[in-house]
Formats: structure tokens, C-alpha cells, sequence
């Protein structure tokens, strides 16, 4: 049987009645009494004004891309270590990306670096933070760069939901934050996102853009292009569900870790992900640099025995459509891609497939 990342995990059957709750209330699309729901106790949960729920994490970013009304040429400046999506939905509408590198002591973007990128681009629309495989970015530190220019803080804290920071939720304190409910996330609905935020009047304008930005007319009356982002009520039967049950995951997912960290703990080449002394991430993946060991070909080892693995983040500006774009760097995302990598981290992964997967890097490591 092969081992994932971070499979999905129902709980009992919880997701499943409430699944049968929204076919009973013939609610199946577009929206419906379980998106409703699943806004209000995320907004009770994480603690944001504003909730939205859209069909991807992706989606969130677009609507924010569309609410900030990018423009060709306009700079935004964005965390180098994390997936394409943090860039692509601002790059579509033709923002030139500005990547800042990483601290070493987070992994997330490096204060001190963006506030070099801000001086370079004070005009920059935004800056997009990575929190990074569950921990938190340092938002206060960079909110406080944002605020001296006037520029609007996103947290894609697509990785990070129920982790805190200086015991908020994360993305507290950024003027907007995205979360993903993907099927590999700590909590899922299939395939899904959130917006969240206190702005009350830009969160009205995403929910209007998320739905073609039609206008209160009995025809289709449109003023703007907007697109359509709305999750569906059954995936938001399943994400209701699964928030409630969060802080299982949150804690089946910590033990998991500490599991790990005790097969480490024997092994000095292997050094984990640092935890920031300002939060409690939520442990998603279980992520390593190793020091003489080639990621690449543990990868391809554990994917020959049926065991998923992967390098960490390939560094945006290193990616072959951004080669051409400026960045602010230290050379630490460069160093974490070559000696990182992401070890399966399901909530119910095995303590023998733990032991496999350890023989395997230390008949790795002597050869």
C-alpha cells in the first residue's frame, strides 16, 4: 500500500452526516446552508471579522489579486521559498514578483530582507508572506515593515491552519490571511480555500467578485470582471466537519512529529525544521535538511518502495518563468532546497513504515 505526504483523514461519521445533511436540503450547488455554516464557526474559530470560503486557496489569492485592482507592472514582493500559487494569481493579472529569502531560524521571509525589498520598491501593492510546512511567518515584525510604506500584509497561511502565533491564529495581524483545504491540508473538504480578514468593506467586494461581480439587478448586470470562487455546499458539509475536529488533528499530527524527532534524535546529520520561538506550529509535514545526504536520491528511493517523499520548495526565483525577476537574497532558500526534504507526516502513519524510512537514510547515509 503506498504511503502519502499527509493523506486525508475523516472523522467517524461526522462529515458523513452532514454530507447527507446537504443532499437532504437539495443545497448541492452553488452555495447553501453548510457554506454559510462553515464561514461562521471558521470565523468563530480562527478569530477574523470576515470569512469567505472558495474553492481553493488559490482562489482566495486571485480575489485579493482582483480586490487590490493589480495592474500590468505593478510590484509585489513575496516570500522565495513557497509554492506557485502564492505568485501565479497576481502574476496572471501581470504583477512583477519580487522575492525575498528566507530566515534561516523560521524558514519564513526574513524581516530584515523585506525591509531592504520595501526600500527598493516602496510602491510595491503587496506583500505576500509564506507561514511554511505549518509554522507561522513572523507577522508582527513584518507588519511593521509593511505599515512604514502603506502596503498591504497577505499571509498565505495555506499550510498553517491551527497553528498559532503569539497565541492568535495564524494570520492574525496581517491586513488579510488565505488558508487551503487541499486534500493533503490538516483539515480538508476535498479541494478547497478561505479568505479571512477584518476588512469588512474589501471582503464585501471579494464576496461580489467570487460570484462574476454581478450587480443587485433581476438580470445579469456586470460593472467588473469578477470570476466565480464560491465553494460548493457539499465539500462544505465535509470542511465543517473537519474544523470541528481540528484540534484532533492538531494533536494526532504533534505526536507524529515528536515520533520523528525521537528517530532523529540518534542521528546528528539529520537536523529538523527550526521552531520559531513565537508560536506553535501545526506540524503538517515533518520537514529535514540533512547534512551528506542527497534529498534527490532519498526521494527516489522511498518512491521506489511506494513511500512519498519530496524535495522542499524549488526557490521561486529559481523557477525557469521567474529567472528574470528581482530578488533580495541570502542564499538560505537556495541551501534549504539542496539538503531538504518532507517526510510522510499522516495523522495515522505507521511506527514500522517511521523505521523503514530511517533504515533507508541511514543505508543512505553510509554508502
Amino acid at each position: 500500500m503506498r504511503v502519502f505526504l499527509s493523506p486525508p483523514m475523516m472523522n467517524g461519521d461526522d462529515e458523513r452526516r452532514l454530507v447527507g445533511e446537504a443532499f437532504d436540503s437539495n443545497y448541492i450547488a452553488p452555495c447553501g446552508p453548510m457554506v454559510d455554516l462553515f464561514e461562521r464557526e471558521a470565523a468563530e474559530r480562527f478569530g477574523f471579522r470576515q470569512t469567505l470560503a472558495t474553492v481553493s486557496g488559490t482562489t482566495a489569492l486571485e480575489l485579493l489579486a482582483r480586490a487590490l485592482e493589480i495592474r500590468p507592472g505593478d510590484k509585489i514582493i513575496v516570500s522565495d521559498l513557497t509554492f506557485i500559487g502564492s505568485v501565479a494569481a497576481f502574476v496572471s493579472l501581470g504583477a512583477e514578483p519580487v522575492f525575498v529569502d528566507s530566515d534561516p531560524a523560521t524558514w519564513c521571509m526574513d524581516p530584515n530582507l523585506l525591509a531592504e525589498a520595501l526600500k527598493r520598491y516602496p510602491q510595491a501593492k503587496a506583500v505576500i508572506a509564506t507561514d511554511l510546512y505549518g509554522q507561522s511567518c513572523d507577522i508582527d515584525a513584518l507588519a511593521a515593515c509593511c505599515d512604514a510604506y502603506g502596503t498591504k500584509l497577505i499571509v498565505d497561511a495555506a499550510e498553517s491552519v491551527g497553528a498559532t502565533y503569539r497565541g492568535r491564529p495564524s494570520g492574525r495581524g496581517a491586513w488579510a490571511a488565505i488558508y487551503s483545504f487541499n486534500g493533503n491540508k490538516i483539515i480538508t473538504t476535498g479541494g478547497g480555500g478561505m479568505l479571512l480578514s477584518d476588512d469588512e468593506a474589501m471582503m464585501a467586494l471579494c464576496r461580489k467578485l467570487a460570484s462574476q461581480a454581478r450587480e443587485p439587478f433581476p438580470w445579469y448586470e456586470h460593472e467588473r470582471v469578477g470570476t466565480y470562487g464560491r465553494l460548493g455546499n457539499i465539500p462544505a458539509a465535509i470542511g465543517v466537519g473537519q474544523l470541528r475536529h481540528l484540534e484532533d488533528a492538531l494533536r494526532d499530527k504533534a505526536a507524529v512529529w515528536d515520533a520523528w524527532q525521537t528517530r532523529f534524535a540518534s542521528r546528528p546529520w539529520i537536523h529538523p525544521m527550526p521552531t520559531a520561538d513565537y508560536g506553535v506550529p501545526n506540524r503538517w509535514l515533518t520537514t529535514v535538511t540533512l547534512e551528506g545526504v542527497d534529498p534527490f536520491k532519498v526521494v527516489e528511493a522511498l518512491v521506489a518502495k511506494g513511500i512519498e517523499a519530496r524535495p522542499l520548495w524549488k526557490p521561486m526565483r529559481l523557477q525557469p518563468v521567474f529567472r528574470a525577476c528581482d530578488a533580495v537574497c541570502s542564499g538560505v532558500d537556495e541551501a534549504l532546497f539542496q539538503s531538504g526534504l518532507c517526510l510522510p507526516s499522516g495523522r495515522n502513519l505507521a511506527p514500522e513504515t517511521m523505521d523503514e524510512i530511517v533504515q533507508l537514510l541511514d543505508s543512505i547515509a553510509c554508502q
